[in-house]
This record gives C-alpha cells, structure tokens and sequence, in this order.
C-alpha cells in the first residue's frame, strides 16, 4: 500500500482544516507531511487521526511536522477543560508553578520554545511557560 493512500484520511482532514503551506513528500519509504495548523485543536485531530490510523506510531513511516498558527504578540485563550493553566518556570513539569491562567483567559505569546511548552505572559504580568496544547490563538 503507498504511504499516500495509507495517510489519506489524514492528508484530506489537513486540507479540509485548512492547514497552511501543507506539504507533502515521500523519502526513503517515509512520508513527510508539514504545515501549519490553525488551530491547537486543528493540530490535536491530525494527531489523533495518526494514533488511529498506526496507533502508538509503531510503523515509523510517517513524519508529521505541524506547527500552529501563532506569532510572538499573538494574543492566545487558555482552553483547558475548565481548571487554570499552571505557568511554570522552566519548559517542564519539573519547572516550579510561578502563575496561573484562568480556563479561557487571553494571555499573549511570547516565543514558541518547542512544539509542547510556550512562552506567554498574563494581563497581570506573569511571564512563563505553559503547556501548547492548552492554548489556541484567537481569531
């Protein structure tokens, strides 16, 4: 089966999403898929398309780089379930807790630091990392 077809529920849901700059491209049985996602949501559903389609991505043929829409200044919503959103020292759970974001607070972003922990800062003034997948840029 080539890796396109095996993908392919994955390669339409990123074009339906809209994932920007979406490319595609096989190497050495490998099929690399980058973009950019609109949404942290957006990003967690091809993810979880991935899971579903190998799960625990035991095959090692696919190479998904998706980064998410979000400049430093963007203004960011917290969309954790409904708890705050821990800020932490360092881009780590080991990092000490120095702040709080409230379930649908606007915070802004300060750098993307890796595709997990970014760097935000509150309206109160409270700069650290927070855990990506708990935020999405607003519109």
């Amino acid at each position: 089966m080539a890796l396109q077809d095996k993908y392919a529920v994955l390669l339409q849901t990123a074009n339906n999403l809209g994932v920007a700059n979406l490319a595609v491209t096989e190497q050495n049985g490998v099929l690399h898929v980058a973009g950019t996602a609109n949404s942290t949501a957006d990003y967690d559903t091809l993810w979880a398309l991935y899971d579903k389609i190998d799960p625990n991505m035991a095959s090692g043929d696919l190479m998904m780089n998706i980064d998410i829409k979000a400049e430093a200044g963007a203004q960011l919503k917290v969309t954790t379930d409904s708890s705050n959103l821990n800020i932490r020292s360092t881009p780590s759970t080991e990092g000490d807790i120095v702040g709080k974001a409230a379930h649908d607070e606007i915070v802004t972003l300060v750098e993307k630091t890796n595709d997990s922990w970014w760097k935000i800062k509150t309206k109160d003034g409270e700069e650290g990392y927070a855990f990506a997948q708990y935020l999405s840029p607003v519109a």
